[in-house]
């Protein structure tokens, strides 16, 4: 077992175990803390994209079969691209992947501005640049993670790991703070041309660094094209080892039953708790959703008690699809308020967890590729929570269904924890007994 990490089957490189890493290691590090801080703005920009043109989307088309398609756009690239492009992120330089997915971002953000600003803004260039930006995050991923992995090596990566999601709920947290300011103090056609600042640190940063993702697995490999097969390969691979498919399975349910619902349902939630102004209502409960990441980062990080492992992922998911169940069927507002910074806390530990281990399970040559896998199940299957929680809402009630749907993810995380553990167990018995 490694006891820097607590992953039992990952073995630390020489001498890096030797000592618990320090809290908070991930900001000593003098490459790693001004990435994390330019991966926050970067998400920020993301999310007062967002707050700005879905604004302008409904006042100018009145369509919530586009409503619908903003959600859709954003997650289906990540659910049929992510082994893609982690296999691009195994065999190029990271930085330039992730410069290029920034361009890309400034880009969709400038022509949303132009077709604004000359009224010229149609249903099909709406979904082709919401499309667009979907791509963007999509192939950001992969190569997000590999940079941490080089940044800091494997001994101090679940510091890394809690400290980018951390950041990036930041980011999430006064994404839409930010953009509402921008969308009354400046206008929609202004405030998105600002946005196109905030992706600028993390672009220029990365001209300054020597990493590049691949640099302590001795450069860049010119492995072969990233195909169909390969891609198959790699799945095959990850089925034989129980705790890499655990913490997959652990991220799709969770993204699946619960996912962007949450958000997106939170109105009627508002509205239905009656805590005086539905508009204030509505601020609050967004704030502490998202205002349980970041505590939940802060906390794992100052403590430094929860190792990554398969029980700790199995717990803080449990503990996400409890809060959620509870969250649906309280009439309380306070009560609803607190169940949301503790599913904010499950959730950020639950997918900081599952990233961590992936990454320290996975062969150096293959890490791209196996955390796509992990995207495409922690991010792609958020667009099914539209279905589960979405659509099965206007049939049953938004609170039912969201009761119902996280119902299910407590139950799938038990079957899923009693699965890899158990697999677990019947290896070392099988290991003891040769």
């Amino acid at each position: 077992m490694c006891s820097a990490c607590g992953v039992p089957t990952h073995q630390p490189e020489s001498g890096v175990a030797a000592a618990a890493p320090r809290k908070f290691a991930a900001l000593y590090n003098k490459d790693c803390r001004p990435y994390l801080i330019g991966t926050g703005l970067a998400m920020m920009a993301d999310n007062i994209e967002h707050v700005i043109t879905y604004w302008v989307l409904w006042e100018k088309f009145q369509s919530p079969a586009l409503t619908g398609f903003e959600v859709i756009s954003h997650w289906v690239p990540f659910l049929l691209f992510s082994v893609y492009f982690g296999g691009l992120a195994d065999r190029h330089d990271c930085r330039r992947i992730i410069q290029a997915a920034q361009v890309l971002f400034m880009a969709v953000s400038a022509a949303w501005g132009v077709l604004i600003l000359t009224d010229t803004l149609e249903v099909w260039s709406a979904c082709v640049l919401l499309i667009l930006h979907g791509c963007a995050g999509a192939i950001w991923g992969p190569g997000e993670q590999l940079m941490l992995h080089d940044f800091v090596g494997p001994a101090e990566l679940p510091s890394a790991v809690r400290l980018n999601a951390t950041f990036r709920s930041l980011g999430i947290l006064f994404g839409p703070v930010v953009g509402s300011a921008l969308l009354l103090g400046l206008g929609p056609v202004a405030g998105i041309f600002v946005n196109v600042a905030f992706y600028l640190p993390l672009t220029v940063f990365l001209f300054r660094t020597k990493f590049t993702g691949h640099t302590r697995d001795g450069g860049i490999i010119r492995r072969p094209r990233v195909g169909l097969m390969d891609s198959v390969r790699v799945l095959k691979e990850i089925s034989g080892n129980p705790t890499m498919v655990g913490m997959i399975i652990l991220a799709g349910l969770g993204a699946f039953f619960v996912g962007a619902s949450m958000q997106s349902s939170m109105p009627i939630f508002a509205q239905d708790l009656g805590a005086g102004s539905a508009g204030t209502a509505y601020g609050v409960l967004l704030f502490a959703n998202g205002a349980g990441g970041v505590i939940g980062g802060i906390l794992l990080e100052a403590t430094g008690k929860i190792k990554p492992n398969v029980p700790a992922a199995v717990i803080s998911t449990a503990i996400y699809g409890l809060s959620s169940l509870f969250f649906a069927m309280t009439a309380s507002y306070p009560i609803a308020v607190a169940l949301l910074v503790i599913g904010g806390v499950a959730n950020l530990a639950s997918m900081s967890i599952g990233q961590t281990v992936v990454q320290l399970l996975a062969k150096p040559e293959e890490r791209g590729r196996v955390i796509g896998v992990y995207s495409v199940s922690a991010n792609g299957l958020r667009a099914g929570s539209g279905f589960t929680v979405g659509l099965l809402g206007s049939a049953v009630g938004v609170h039912w269904s969201l009761g119902i749907s996280a119902a299910a993810l407590t139950v799938g995380t038990g079957i899923a924890g009693w699965y890899s553990l158990g697999s677990r167990r019947a290896r070392q018995l099988h290991q003891v007994t040769d």
